[in-house]
């Protein structure tokens, strides 16, 4: 078995932009921001055929530890349509059981049901907002509370992190 050491980032082709300020946040030497870029690894090419785009993505996927999946008004019904391949990364990620970060583009720190994948909504899972230092929180705290919640059954879908967190952060 391959040792899982990456954080896989879903989103919808529309909302790349946010991505890309991911890795912006990864290059800046100011900011402590260490996740392992999944997407990096065995470039898939626009112009691939999608059978090989969607083995590729499950060659990520093998090699990952937690997932972060940046939510807008758009994920929920681009990840239930059978033809993107974002539906294929959400039914990927369930069925191997990762940890998911849920991270709301337009920076609520709640839980959004309404926007969130149907196929991850009983899974245990935290959502965040949109910003490095949570996102770097979450990356270092949640995927071990979400093996210990895979011993104890006592958490089922969707949480989020309590003011003090952001407080403690300096995220006010």
């Amino acid at each position: 078995m391959a040792y899982r050491n990456k954080t896989y980032v879903a989103f919808a082709s529309e909302d790349i932009n946010y991505y890309w300020m991911m890795t912006a946040w990864k290059k800046n030497q100011g900011i402590d921001f260490n996740f392992y870029d999944a997407h990096d690894i065995n470039t898939a090419l626009d112009t691939s055929q999608p059978e090989t785009i969607r083995r590729r993505l499950s060659e990520r996927l093998t090699n990952t530890k937690q997932c972060l999946v940046l939510v807008s008004d758009i994920t929920k019904s681009k990840a239930a349509r059978s033809n993107t391949f974002l539906y294929y990364e959400i039914e990927a990620i369930n069925r191997r059981a990762l940890p998911v970060v849920f991270v709301n583009l337009n920076k609520s720190r709640l839980v959004q049901t309404d926007k969130l994948p149907a196929t991850l909504i009983e899974q245990y899972s935290i959502s965040i907002s949109f910003g490095p230092k949570i996102i770097m929180y979450a990356l270092d705290n949640f995927p071990e509370d979400f093996v210990e919640n895979e011993r104890s059954g006592s958490k089922v879908g969707p949480y989020h992190y309590l003011d003090d967190v952001y407080k403690n952060l300096g995220l006010d």
